[in-house]
């Protein structure tokens, strides 16, 4: 079976970019204290970095139980912060349809 770890890692460090873009564009419009899209996106934010780390660690382990345990979890986390993801895009499309 192939190893997730590296696309997980590049596809988490590039969404957490666009969650910390996300979250710097509502404190400069200052909305983010009369939404939940900052929240979701701080969560989203949380479980990429987590992710990140984690899958890292995967990648450098020799240890091949860690590795599967690392790799699962950040796969778990990564697909957590999609949902988040989401849901934020959601929001913003009901938001700017008001």
């Amino acid at each position: 079976m192939e190893k997730k770890s590296p696309h997980i890692l590049n596809a988490s460090s590039n969404l957490l970019g666009f969650c910390l873009i996300i979250i710097t564009s509502l404190k400069i419009a200052k909305v983010g204290n009369v939404t939940y899209i900052d929240e979701i996106t701080g969560v989203a934010s949380l479980c990429l970095s987590v992710s990140c780390v984690l899958s890292f660690l995967a990648i450098r382990t020799t240890n091949s139980v860690l590795e599967d345990k690392y790799e699962k979890i950040a796969d778990y986390l990564f697909l957590l912060a999609l949902l988040c993801i989401s849901a934020t895009v959601i929001l913003v499309s009901l938001n700017f349809m008001k």
